[in-house]
């Protein structure tokens, strides 16, 4: 069985980005949503920081993730946080 991909951490919105980030992530989640082997994909405001918001993702393996990726690079959302600061720690759970 190969091992599930899993990335948590959060990321900081620049005030002058926020606006944007929070109009596109809608989309941005249910696009991620419907990729195959993703799953689970929440990304939330912080309670204290709003320029905050906390990242957890679940890919049935390394393969799903790496196609997440390749997407989100070349999305909306790619582009409307290009100046996000992004702090994430990726591991394999079984």
């Amino acid at each position: 069985m190969l091992a599930k991909v899993i990335l948590q951490g959060f990321i900081i919105v620049p005030d002058s980005d926020l606006e944007v980030v929070q109009s596109e992530l809608v989309t941005h989640k249910t696009l991620t949503l419907e990729e195959a082997g993703c799953l689970i994909f929440t990304v939330n405001p912080d309670d204290v920081n709003p320029n905050k918001f906390n990242v957890y993702e679940e890919f049935v393996d390394q393969t799903a993730f790496n196609n997440h990726q390749t997407r989100v690079k070349s999305s909306k959302w790619g582009e409307v946080t290009k100046n996000v600061e992004r702090h994430y720690q990726i591991s394999n759970g079984v």
